[in-house]
């Protein structure tokens, strides 16, 4: 593949999702969303953050290529979102817990 191909290709890709998107939110933007809706959004942050976590724990290596301050980030991001109840809150303490972790040893 050409390099003009490639770029032409990652921008229509990108305009095609970028519409999409936009699209949705446009269309929705004066619409009440229903409740069943709204119920299940409010669970997407969490499964797209397990889904990185699995992702992360049982990557290419697994679990044999997983460290101790990922495991570390990981316990400390479950017990924050289990206290808190808050995505961000559990998402911070997690990387927080990797860099400090990472940077002692």
């Amino acid at each position: 593949m050409s390099t003009a191909a490639a770029i032409s290709a990652v921008l229509a890709v990108g305009l095609i999702t970028y519409a999409s998107r936009a699209g949705l939110i446009l269309f929705l933007a004066d619409r009440p969303v229903p409740t069943e809706v709204a119920r299940a959004l409010r669970y997407v942050g969490p499964a797209v953050l397990s889904a990185m976590t699995v992702s992360l724990a049982a990557g290419g290596d697994g679990v044999d290529g997983v460290e101790f301050a990922e495991v570390a980030a990981i316990v400390v991001g479950v017990a924050v979102a289990w206290w808190r109840r808050n995505l961000i809150a559990s998402l911070l303490a997690g990387m927080a817990t990797l860099w400090i972790v990472l940077a002692l040893s």
